[in-house]
């Protein structure tokens, strides 16, 4: 794979990158650069984290070495569940990261690294640098009810930033949400005497409900397609999901399209009646936004298209379990 077909892949579906300079600088000097994407352990798995997954096997192929983190504390601090729960769920997810293709990744327990004494220092040292102001800042797009927000989530941002130093990673991957602490990570590392890191932020699927509703998650079943989801389930969550004729604004179905099913097929059939104009083959993404955005795929056509494929790459996932 040449450098331009490298690029390619690691920008395909992202929202930004910073620090693209680094990332040429290692991809000609690092036979493996790192990077690292953090989850917390807890609830179901569902195509929000497909769309970060599929990136890291897109950075895999563009020849990165991966670093999973199951970010146990963080879901603690987060009150995400107590410790049993986690533990039980980081369990589950490294099951469901492999079968999904990303056996060859290193995963990592945050409480391995984190309960360091170099580690604690480290986060000490960031509580004297930051604001608790800026801290709770970062943490608006991923901390639950902010307003009323725990001592616990202002040292949560100082952990990720600690995080890259004791993973040995060059960068990150993350949603978009993830950009608040991101930048605090930028300004902050050189406090804890570690390198600037590129950072590689993807886009998120909408709430399957509507764009009022902010992104997918999993603590709004209604919101969201889990990997444990049947075939009948997917079919009947998408067909009640947000999706106007000539809409492709925050339409979730086209973004599970765009993020989720063309990484991992190499077409979008969408079968009808010859009545309704027969069936019509996309080859890429953009020729079928464009031809939804003029009107010429009914949403339903859409939806039964994107429940057939979503069946078959959870199927595979299932599969492989």
């Amino acid at each position: 794979m040449d450098m331009a077909e490298k690029l390619n892949l690691i920008k395909r579906n992202t929202i930004e990158i910073i620090n693209e300079e680094i990332i040429l600088d290692l991809l000609k000097k690092k036979k493996s650069p790192m990077i690292y994407c953090g989850y917390e352990p807890s609830g179901e798995i569902h195509l929000g984290h497909l769309v970060s997954m599929t990136k890291l096997l897109d950075l895999q192929k563009a020849g990165f070495k991966i670093k999973i983190l199951f970010a146990d504390w963080h879901a603690y601090l987060n009150q995400k569940g107590d410790w049993k729960f986690i533990e039980n769920e980081s369990k589950k997810w490294e099951k469901m990261f492999k079968a999904f293709g990303l056996s060859k990744a290193e995963f990592v327990k945050g409480s391995d690294m984190q309960r360091n004494l170099d580690y604690i220092d480290d986060v000490f040292n960031l509580a004297l640098k930051n604001t608790i102001s800026r801290g709770l800042r970062s943490m608006q797009t991923v901390a639950r009810d902010v307003e009323n927000a725990k001592i616990s989530q202002v040292i949560y941002p100082l952990m990720q930033i600690a995080d890259f130093k004791y993973l040995k990673v060059d960068g990150a991957l993350g949603g978009i949400e993830q950009r608040k602490i991101h930048m605090l990570a930028l300004e902050s590392l050189k406090d804890i005497n570690y390198k600037q890191p590129f950072l590689i932020h993807h886009e998120l699927i909408p709430s399957l409900k509507g764009p009022e509703h902010g992104k997918m998650s999993s603590s709004i079943k209604e919101s969201m397609i889990s990997i444990s989801d049947s075939d009948k389930e997917i079919q009947n969550k998408l067909n009640k999901a947000y999706c106007p004729e000539g809409e492709v604004k925050e339409n979730p179905i086209l973004s599970i399209i765009k993020l989720v099913i063309f990484p991992n097929s190499k077409n979008f059939l969408i079968e009808r009646p010859s009545k309704f104009g027969g069936n019509i083959e996309f080859k890429n993404y953009l020729d079928l936004e464009k031809t939804f955005l003029e009107k010429k795929i009914h949403p339903m056509d859409l939806k039964n298209a994107c429940s057939k494929y979503l069946s078959e790459i959870l199927g595979k996932i299932k599969k492989n379990l």
